[in-house]
């Protein structure tokens, strides 16, 4: 089987594309901080003994006044940017995958049944979706955290109750083109019950187009997170997150302490840029009509 897939013609555009492998090998060094981060650093720039406040604003280890110990130097509170950057990189995509799964079980729960069985079922759902599509979903989110209050699990219900939407309509509209084909007739004729079907023929079928929301969504979702986190709505000051250390760092960013706000952005920056890059391949790879 693996032999068989390395010797798909999946496998051999991957290798013709450069964008995809270089896609691939950002996300693989994110996949490395969010599994041994903590490990790599250490201070733990969220327990509060580890910090000095003498070594607040010390700079980069480049630049004059910084030490080997702080790499890329110190935020107002002593802590480590760098060590700050691997604790809050882990709950940032930790998040985003979270909400993303969330979101999918949801949505395509929805999707399907709506594309299924029509009707009046079908005509509550899309137009609940067709409601929240017309509001921005960064405003939707806001207001359910300025509901809800600060936390992860605040920031996951938002994010869901955003991303579901695009799920429920993306499956919603596969499902209607597959319930229409003759093996799904002759399922019916068979005496198969709906959820059978609707799990062994009908949902096998729209997960290609699914994945690539999946994917891409990831990256959605974590640049909504650092958003709510930067206008102080998201995860609480006690929770390490990019969104946060931007924050943080934003209120002297002008005043020749650029450390503390710049090197996270770039990390969010390079991490939504490799999602991008992987996902832009899979959806050219796994759409037939671009074949």
């Amino acid at each position: 089987m693996a032999a068989g897939f390395l010797s798909s013609e999946f496998v051999h555009n991957y290798k013709r594309n450069a964008s995809a492998i270089i896609g691939s090998l950002i996300l693989l060094v994110f996949a490395i901080i969010v599994v041994a981060g903590p490990l790599m650093v250490a201070q733990n720039p969220y327990d509060i003994a580890q910090l000095d406040l003498m070594d607040a604003y010390k700079a980069p280890v480049w630049l004059e006044g910084g030490e080997a110990r702080y790499p890329l130097g110190t935020d107002g509170q002593g802590r480590d940017v760098l060590a700050g950057i691997l604790y809050g990189t882990r709950v940032s995509v930790l998040i985003g995958l979270s909400a993303m799964a969330m979101s999918c079980v949801i949505g395509t729960t929805l999707g399907l049944l709506a594309g299924f069985y029509g009707g009046r079922l079908d005509a509550v759902i899309m137009r609940i979706a067709d409601i929240q599509l017309s509001f921005p979903s960064m405003l939707i989110a806001l207001f359910l955290m300025s509901a809800f209050g600060t936390g992860i699990d605040k920031v996951l219900i938002s994010l869901t109750a955003v991303g579901w939407v695009v799920y429920a309509r993306t499956v919603r509209g596969s499902t209607l083109s597959e319930v229409q084909k003759e093996y799904i007739q002759a399922a019916r004729v068979a005496g198969l019950r709906d959820g059978k079907i609707i799990r062994r023929h009908i949902l096998p079928n729209v997960m290609t187009p699914l994945i690539v929301v999946a994917t891409v969504q990831v990256g959605t979702f974590i640049l909504i997170e650092a958003s709510l986190s930067f206008l102080g709505v998201g995860v609480p000051i006690t929770e390490p997150s990019l969104g946060l250390l931007i924050k943080n760092g934003f209120d002297v960013l002008f005043s020749g302490l650029w450390w503390t706000s710049v090197f996270p952005g770039i990390v969010i920056m390079a991490l939504v840029f490799g999602i991008n890059l992987f996902g832009d391949f899979l959806r050219d790879e796994l759409n037939p009509r671009l074949k």
